[in-house]
């Protein structure tokens, strides 16, 4: 059986760039679907924490907006799609994504339907209305009550978004749940600080989930850099998801003098990402990709914030964004069958 270090922070605050702390620990999402994923490929999974305390979900991490149902989402990016042309000059802050209404567009579009527009009609009048709710920082209920050709009461508009809202906070809740229910995200199975070189070495992979947490202690970690050495000795895949990349920063230097992920290609959260949220606008101590490119990184991030973006390059995968979590476990996924494919 393949077995997976699945190494989360036990980090429940950080110090901001004044000296003050906020809090933090895990994204739910970014913790939870790749463990369920890895689960259900057969994978034996191993939650593990620097220090063997609890792992602690970040509050912000739960907040509703970070919950789109995917039906939501992806209806939404099929409208955004449409806000220009070259897809390069469409540029949706997190502002935008989560304050305006717009992941409300399926149910308006859905509202439409059922009074009697054709499907294409349907899309284009609420792309059209999303598309001016982006350009005008204004809510897309507003846009589409003073369209005479929407049709839909401001209620109906209203109750949709406010029905979009609830479903996203019902999901945040239900991973929070789920997280509960796994044993290891209560008690972790082990402490990070207790294993020898030999016992890291029995796992073939490791996966860090973000969250802010990772940047307070998996990045300076020596244990952590005990782990990198070990499964980067053996080629076995190293991965992490928006700020889990920070652990790279606890590898040390190569016979050659250089950091050990030296020159390989990654992504993690950017910094125009992490400007956008709760904590980087009190102040970030440090940004993350900043600090993985002075290590030696060659950074290559997506073609806008917040899209999906992944990075395999040689056995380290990595993710940019929580928008990145489903994708970067399928390329986790990908690769150890592989090698257990060529292992046969």
């Amino acid at each position: 059986m393949t077995h997976i270090a699945y190494l989360v922070t036990s980090a429940r605050e950080m110090t901001l760039a004044d000296g003050s702390t906020h809090p933090t620990g895990y994204f739910a999402e970014e913790a939870i679907t790749p463990y369920e994923r890895f689960v259900d490929a057969g994978f034996d999974v191993t939650v593990i924490t620097p220090d063997g305390r609890s792992p602690h979900a970040d509050p912000y991490g739960l907040s509703w907006f970070f919950h789109y149902p995917a039906a939501d989402k992806d209806h939404l990016a099929s409208a955004v799609r449409t806000f220009a042309h070259d897809v390069d000059d469409i540029r949706l802050t997190l502002h935008q994504n989560t304050e305006l209404g717009l992941a409300a567009a399926r149910r308006i579009d859905a509202l439409l339907r059922e009074e009697g527009r054709s499907a294409a009609d349907a899309h284009r009048i609420v792309s059209a209305a999303a598309r001016n709710a982006w350009r005008h920082d204004c809510q897309l209920v507003d846009v589409l009550a003073e369209d005479p050709e929407c049709g839909l009461t401001r209620e109906q508009l209203q109750a949709a978004t406010d029905a979009q809202r609830a479903d996203c906070q019902a999901l945040a809740d239900d991973r929070l749940r789920r997280l509960q229910a796994i044993p290891g995200f209560q008690q972790p199975d082990v402490a990070l600080s207790d294993l020898t070189d030999e016992q890291m070495a029995q796992f073939d992979a490791v996966f860090a989930p973000g969250g802010h947490g990772p940047m307070v202690d998996l990045a300076d970690n020596p244990d952590v850099g005990r782990l990198l050495t070990v499964l980067q000795h053996k080629a076995a895949p190293i991965a992490a998801l928006c700020h889990g990349p920070a652990l790279l920063l606890a590898a040390p230097e190569r016979a050659d003098g250089q950091w050990l992920f030296d020159g390989y290609r990654m992504t993690c959260f950017t910094d125009e990402e992490e400007l956008q949220t709760e904590a980087g606008g009190l102040g970030m101590a440090w940004l993350l990709d900043a600090a993985l490119m002075n290590a030696g990184a060659v950074f290559d991030d997506g073609p806008s914030a917040w899209a999906s973006h992944v990075v395999v390059d040689r056995n380290l995968v990595t993710g940019q964004n929580p928008g990145s979590t489903e994708a970067v476990a399928d390329a986790v996924i990908t690769m150890l069958r592989s090698a257990a494919r060529r292992a046969a």
